[in-house]
């Protein structure tokens, strides 16, 4: 194989993985109706982008939790309190709600991007 084919093939094989974990990411994404339902039974909507990304836009009523800021913030929540994350793909909120379900938390949803939480 020369090194041209091996290159190709490292590019498809990234290219695969990459669309694969897109395609579970959403997966695991909410519906909107699943969205309102939650809304309606008092979820707090956690925006976990940046500041400078919340300042942009964002779901009236909801809160700002960077990432990175979830693991001093989440005290604040009772366990079994009702989470609805959002982010700007649905990516980084994917990963809160793996954490948070792994600290013991039982009620948190991934919306997906911020705008669907509307």
């Amino acid at each position: 194989m020369t090194s041209g084919n091996t290159a190709l093939l490292v590019g498809i094989t990234l290219l695969a993985a990459l669309a694969l974990r897109f395609f579970m990411q959403r997966r695991t994404m909410l519906s909107p109706d699943q969205i309102q339902e939650l809304k309606q039974r008092g979820a707090l909507v956690v925006d976990v982008r940046s500041t400078g990304e919340f300042a942009g836009g964002s779901v009236p009523g909801s809160v700002n939790i960077p990432m990175d800021q979830i693991p001093d913030a989440m005290g604040q929540w009772a366990k079994d309190q009702a989470l609805l994350l959002c982010c700007a793909s649905g990516v980084r909120s994917a990963h809160v709600q793996r954490y948070l379900q792994q600290e013991g938390y039982t009620d948190v949803h991934n919306a997906g991007p911020w705008q669907r939480a509307l």
